[in-house]
């Protein structure tokens, strides 16, 4: 075994330092889209959502991302989806949409909780699964992509979560007091 003296010892720990680092930084990627994953990333069913992914969204190559059960399209970023996002509660008073068979809750993007690779531009825009768990989040840029185009594109792939719940229309709900069915 050979001998290192004093400085050849921090030699080689310097090295071997680099060499460590080096591979750690190769291991992310230059190119991943650093996003924070959702409370329930690791929920299984998220896997199946996020393998029929499609590898373009509105014309936008996917993205590796950094974070479990995520995805990106575009670079910069112009869609990016999480799974496993907490559900909100029942009823909702924002716009529900019907895509395809998958049900989804769109407003503006709240820009002090998203994501700094989340905030695109003023056009931000956030959908969300309504009726399915674990939920989807697909937060994009609408100055960039279309909310109709990301919502059919990607709507395949989220209907491999089960649907326990729909949207309805308030006037589907209430009571026909006028046509004699109230007190």
């Amino acid at each position: 075994m050979p001998i290192l003296y004093n400085g050849q010892v921090r030699k080689a720990q310097l090295l071997l330092t680099l060499a460590l680092a080096t591979t750690g930084l190769t291991a992310c990627g230059p190119g991943a889209v650093h996003v924070q994953p959702a409370p329930d990333a690791a929920n299984p069913t998220c896997a199946y959502a996020l393998i029929a992914m499609p590898e373009t969204l509105s014309g936008l190559s996917q993205r590796e991302t950094t974070a479990q059960a995520t995805t990106a399209w575009g670079d910069p970023a112009a869609v990016i989806l999480k799974c496993g996002v907490e559900l909100g509660e029942a009823p909702v008073s924002d716009t529900c949409v019907s895509v395809n068979g998958v049900d989804w809750i769109v407003r503006p993007a709240d820009e002090e909780q998203a994501d700094a690779a989340e905030q695109t531009a003023a056009g931000t825009w956030v959908a969300e699964t309504f009726g399915r768990d674990p939920a989807v989040q697909i937060t994009f840029d609408a100055e960039r992509v279309s909310s109709s185009t990301v919502l059919a594109e990607v709507s395949s792939a989220v209907s491999q979560i089960p649907q326990h719940m729909m949207c309805t229309n308030i006037d589907d709900t209430l009571t026909d007091i006028e046509g004699g069915t109230g007190s």
